[in-house]
Order: structure tokens, then C-alpha cells, then sequence
């Protein structure tokens, strides 16, 4: 037998046997569902053979014959019924188990999110690319023949959406661009950062979404339900069907704060708070401001995560003002970080060093937050040091700042465009897609190993772009990607580590070193930082100049 779990109250299977029906009881089952007409097949028992070993065993049975590639709508309200009434778990089968697996996604449309229903499906081994429309359209078929169509879809309008979308536009105004997003309101999300160190103010961070998406473009404000590689179709939530000759994809990254056991519960409230949230970094200054003493913990989980210095951020600008303000001789700093380095690239870990020791925090390695008593004011972490067996810890803090776990967004994970972990696959160099030559991605979202920073995806918008505008005229890639990414290390107030790093760590500055050395803490560096990079991002980036962006060219090997 091959029963694969779909839910706890589900499974489907492959055609059994009248003698598997005794272990299918001893399992756990309860009732079976035959999904599969008599007769189909020379070698499958009848049902009246099935359905007399099932009831010796003591398991309740239902015949539903359904004709291979021809599920209905009406078949999929009756498994509906016929699933709802039988006692749990029950076992659907057919001939693989994907007749089965269909009917139960169809009519789990209206209860349950698109995502889910792929997820659990594929992580069994079916595949329901065939009927995600009739899904996403709460389980039955739909009838609209009025989709849009544009040249380019660019799915997300963050930093990566609208730069790409302004880049092409410089290249070829003409081009017939849609961009889909449902956010009213764009972030400047790295400026979090300093809202949380006192710096900003938060409306310093935010744009309406509409006064952004450039001139020509379409903006389709919905959410993404699946996409349809196959047939260069985007669905959206409520089935409305988006064609394109070339997609763009780059929709950012999902926090999943849901991961840790009481975390959600207690932010913005008992001392836990996140420079990832908008409406929460505020709550970090105001916590730095009101801590005297006691014990502070800034978190920071497994990789891959957005701006991989940002855990590490919060801490030193928390701590630079605790040292200002007289109060960090009685405030124990830690940092619990589920790596086993401070930063990745080694080149700025001297620097960063010197800081650590100033302020006096403690370095703890391998440590993953897993739970949180918000009211108790404790934190739970899963240590797991190379050659230790693992083990949990409990630490109680007065001020928590938590970096979430992180992951690509649940519609991206259960589609085709995505690799074996989630991300969506494409070529590190050409943004490209590794599956579908009319697809490319940039941002968070995609499989390339380089940093997820904005800086990051100010360098690959023209790559992708560069690379877009190429292929609508018929040329190879002109664009290369070399893996540039940024992250300005907020030391202290006023200096700053400015780490630019490319594949495999090499160092990519973008000025002389008399200027701005990277690998030491500089008040120029503070100055981009807080003065001239958010104008560069609002008023060039978005905008589709690419200053100091030009792409590289493509290596002729």
C-alpha cells in the first residue's frame, strides 16, 4: 500500500487490495471512499469485493465512481457530503490516489486557503496544478473568459516591483506593464532600523502605493492565488485570471512569527518587540528608552532572513544609548543567534568585535527562539551546538527585540516556479528563471545566494530589466547579477559599518576607501545611511535611475 497522509481527518492511495482492508483498519481508519469506476481497468478488484472486506473489518465504505479526468463539480460537492458525514479519518482511493486528491481539493475550496490545499497536496505527491483554477474559484469551474493580458506581469510592489517596472519603463515606455499588489501603503522598510533606534519617525517610511507605481503602469490590487507557468497565467484571489508574454516575480518573503509558540500573542506588549514591524519599531525606542536595567535579548533566527544585520542593528543602537545615557553598567546585553558567526562575510567581524566588547554583550551561538512567555517574561531557545546533542534554555529578559523566522510566501512555495525549498529558482546570474525561459525574479523571493536587502535588489531591478527588454527583441541576456548586496551596520549613533559584499563574500565596495572604508565604523557611512540613501530610494530607485546600478555584462563563457 501507498497511503499518503493528506490531513489527519484524510488520506488518499493508489487502488488497494481486499486483503490490505484488515491493516487500513489496523492503522487507524475508519471509513474509505472508492473514487473509482468498476470496470476501469482489467486488473482492479470490484468494488462488492473491496466493500465486503471493509465491512468485515469493521470500517464503513462509499462507492463515488468518478470517470478519470472528468471530475465534475457536482463530483466534487458529493465527496464534500459524503467526506463530511463518514466517520474520521477516512481513506479516498483510486487508481494512483490523484482522482481522489482532487475531489478533496475542490471540495475543501471554500474552507480552506488555496496555499494550504497545495501545500498539503504536493507535500503527498500530487500534483494539482491541472485544477488550481477551479480552486482558487472556491471549487468549481470557472466561466470568466474576460482576463487581462500585458506584455509584463510583475507580481509584488515593494522595492523590487516598482524599481523593475520604472526600469523597464526607461528602456521601452511603450511596454504594456502590470504590476499586482494589494498593499495600499509602501515601506522604506530599511529606515525600521533607525525608527527603532530613535532616529526616524515612522511616516518617514511610508508612501501611498498608488503615488509610487509609475506612469503607464497597471496596478492590479489583489493578492496572488497560483500561478500557471504552462500557460503564462497569473490567478488571483477570487479566479480572475492575469495572462503575460514575460512575468516578473519578486513579492518579498513571509515573517513567520506564528513559529515561535507564544510570540504573537505578546508582541507589541510585555517587553517583546520587532524592528520588522512597522507599527512595532516605535515600540522599541520606547522600551530602549524606559530600560534602566535588567537583561535585554535581541534574537536573530536561521537563515535565509531579511538583512541579515538587522538583529544585530537593533542591539548596538539600543546599546549606544544605554552607554550614553549612564544605564549599561546595570543592563545585561545578549545576543542569541541560531548561526554559528556574528556576520557572514569576515571581513567586517573585527569591527563589529569592538563593539560587542564595548557595550558588554554576550555572544550566544546556535541558539534558535522557539517559545515565548510573554506575561512570565521568559524565552525559550533550542540550542544545538556541532558535536552537542541539542538541548533548550530558558532565559528571562525585561526587553525582548525578536527577529522572526522567514520563508518564501506561501503561494510561491506550492507553486512551479519554486525549487525544493520554497525559493523561486532561477539563474544567479541572469535572474532567469532555470524551468521557464519567460520568467525572472529579483528580491527576497528568489533562490540566488546573496543577501535579501534592498540594496540588493537596487542592482538586480536593472539586470532583470536590462534582461527583460533583451529578450523582447530577440537577443541573449545583456545583464549580469554579481551578487551585490548592502547592509549598514548602525554601530552607534552617528558611525556606521558599511558592509558591501558580493557571491561568496568578496568585498564590492562602491566608493574609495578614503572616503568610506567599509571594514571600519565611519560617520560618512552614517551619513548615507540616514541622509542620502532614502532619497536615493525614493526619488532614483523608484524612478528607475540607476544610479551606480548599471548592470554588469554577461561573461561571454
Amino acid at each position: 500500500m501507498d497511503i499518503r497522509t493528506i490531513t489527519p481527518d484524510f488520506s488518499a492511495s493508489p487502488q488497494i487490495q481486499p486483503s490490505d482492508l484488515e491493516e487500513i483498519a489496523r492503522l487507524g481508519f475508519r471509513s474509505v471512499i472508492c473514487n473509482r469506476p468498476d470496470g476501469e481497468s482489467a486488473d482492479a478488484p470490484a468494488f462488492a469485493e473491496i466493500a465486503a472486506a471493509a465491512e468485515a473489518a469493521g470500517l464503513e465504505i462509499v462507492h463515488q465512481p468518478v470517470v478519470s479526468g472528468k471530475v465534475e463539480d457536482a463530483d466534487a460537492a458529493e465527496f464534500g457530503r459524503v467526506l463530511s458525514r463518514l466517520p474520521k479519518p477516512a481513506l479516498g482511493y483510486c487508481r494512483t490516489g490523484t482522482r481522489s486528491t482532487i475531489l478533496w481539493s475542490l471540495s475543501q475550496a471554500g474552507s480552506r486557503p488555496l496555499p494550504e490545499i497545495l501545500e498539503r497536496t504536493k507535500a503527498a505527491g500530487y500534483d494539482m496544478a491541472g485544477v488550481v483554477r477551479r480552486i482558487a474559484n472556491g471549487g468549481r469551474t470557472p466561466t470568466d473568459t474576460g482576463d487581462a493580458s500585458y506584455e509584463v506581469v510583475i507580481v509584488g510592489a515593494g522595492a523590487a516591483g516598482i524599481s523593475v517596472a520604472a526600469s523597464l519603463k526607461s528602456r521601452m515606455p511603450g511596454l504594456q506593464i502590470a504590476i499586482i499588489d494589494p498593499a495600499d501603503i509602501h515601506y522604506y522598510q530599511p529606515g525600521w532600523t533607525l525608527v527603532g533606534g530613535g532616529v526616524f519617525e515612522p511616516a518617514d517610511t511610508a508612501r501611498t502605493m498608488g503615488s509610487l507605481i509609475p506612469k503607464g503602469v497597471t496596478w492590479i490590487k489583489s493578492f496572488v492565488a497560483a500561478f500557471e507557468p504552462d500557460d503564462n497565467a497569473v490567478i488571483l484571489d477570487g479566479c480572475r485570471v492575469v495572462k503575460y508574454k514575460r512575468l516578473i516575480v519578486c513579492p518579498g518573503l513571509k515573517l513567520d512569527w506564528q513559529k515561535v509558540e507564544g510570540l504573537v500573542e505578546t508582541l507589541g506588549k510585555n517587553g517583546v518587540t520587532s524592528n520588522y514591524r512597522y507599527d512595532l519599531a516605535p515600540y522599541t525606542w520606547e522600551l530602549v528608552q524606559g530600560l534602566k536595567s535588567g537583561r535585554a535579548l535581541f534574537t536573530q533566527p536561521p537563515m535565509p532572513i531579511k538583512c541579515a544585520g538587522a538583529p544585530q542593528k537593533a542591539m548596538y543602537l539600543s546599546a549606544d544609548h544605554w552607554f550614553r545615557t549612564g544605564v549599561l553598567k546595570d543592563i545585561d546585553v545578549q545576543f542569541m543567534n541560531a548561526g554559528g558567526v556574528l556576520f557572514g562575510v569576515k571581513d567586517y567581524v573585527p569591527a563589529l568585535m569592538d563593539y560587542v566588547e564595548k557595550y558588554g554583550a554576550t555572544l550566544n551561538f546556535f541558539h534558535t527562539l522557539i517559545r515565548v512567555d510573554g506575561p512570565g517574561r521568559t524565552a525559550t531557545f533550542k540550542v544545538a551546538k556541532p558535536d552537542t546533542a541539542p538541548a533548550e534554555v530558558t532565559v528571562a529578559f525585561d526587553m525582548m527585540h525578536v527577529c522572526p523566522p522567514q520563508s518564501a510566501p506561501d503561494f510561491i512555495k506550492v507553486s512551479p516556479l519554486a525549487d525544493a525549498a520554497g525559493w523561486v529558482d532561477v539563474d544567479q546570474i541572469t535572474l532567469r528563471h532555470r524551468t521557464y525561459d519567460n520568467v525572472w525574479s529579483l528580491g527576497d523571493v528568489m533562490n540566488a545566494p546573496n543577501a535579501k536587502t534592498a540594496a540588493a535588489a537596487r542592482k538586480q531591478a536593472p539586470v532583470v530589466a536590462a534582461n527583460v527588454v533583451a529578450d523582447i527583441r530577440g537577443g541573449a541576456p545583456t545583464g549580469g547579477y554579481d551578487g551585490y548586496g548592502s547592509c549598514p551596520l548602525t554601530v552607534e549613533r552617528g558611525k556606521i559599518v558599511l558592509a558591501e559584499f558580493g557571491y561568496g563574500g568578496t568585498l564590492k565596495p562602491s566608493f574609495p576607501k578614503w572616503l568610506v572604508d567599509g571594514t571600519r565604523p565611519t560617520r560618512a557611512a552614517w551619513w548615507l545611511k540616514e541622509r542620502a540613501l532614502p532619497p536615493i530610494y525614493w526619488k532614483a530607485m523608484l524612478r528607475g535611475k540607476e544610479w551606480m546600478a548599471k548592470p554588469e555584462p554577461v561573461s561571454a563563457e
